[in-house]
């Protein structure tokens, strides 16, 4: 972890396990939310994730608060044993598909790909190519719109232009039908 000399900013980079789902690792950076209300933070914002996606060879970058990433991404399920439950993840990389729509959602070629013309159907004001190969879709202007009604049903519109199939459905539970042809991880570049 390296964290900012103000504390607001920091990094966490995950490698993969043995026995750990089929990514590389994971790069998490968490800011103040406070900053995304300056428009100079977001516009850079951009940049700068566009820029870790081709240093990283990464498909795929999620922004959203902790508290919208977190109801989307896990899960409380009954433990093996009978006893309570557990969180577990709805899907764990990308290579499984979409936990679903967040503030900003920055789309790689295998994504690009697997959507096709219907990420063109996505209207303008919430869709914008941001470098060679990544397409930002951006359903609401702030991140602390997450999770109020005009930001749920702009998340349900985009689901369903996409294809609700490429989305982790949280009422039923079940795994998205359709992914990304992602490269195996060994076949990565470093």
């Amino acid at each position: 972890m390296v964290l900012a000399k103000t504390d607001r900013d920091f990094f966490l980079f995950s490698a993969r396990k043995s026995d750990g789902p089929p990514h590389v690792g994971s790069l998490t950076w968490d800011a103040a939310l406070s900053r995304a209300k300056n428009a100079k933070w977001r516009d850079a914002h951009v940049q700068q994730v566009t820029a870790l996606m081709k240093l990283f060879n990464s498909p795929l970058a999620l922004s959203a608060t902790a508290e919208d990433e977190r109801r989307k991404c896990n899960q409380f399920i009954p433990s093996p044993d009978g006893f309570g439950q557990r969180w577990t993840w709805t899907v764990r990389d990308p290579s499984e598909g979409l936990a679903g729509v967040f503030w900003r959602n920055f789309y790689g070629p295998p994504f690009i790909e697997m959507f096709g013309d219907r990420l063109n159907a996505v209207p303008e004001t919430q869709r914008r190519t941001v470098a060679d190969g990544i397409v930002l879709v951006e359903p609401y202007a702030l991140p602390t719109d997450a999770m109020t009604p005009a930001a749920e049903a702009a998340e349900q519109q985009l689901r369903e232009v996409l294809g609700p199939e490429c989305f982790y459905d949280q009422v039923a539970r079940t795994m998205p039908r359709r992914v990304p042809d992602l490269p195996h991880p060994g076949a990565l570049s470093s």
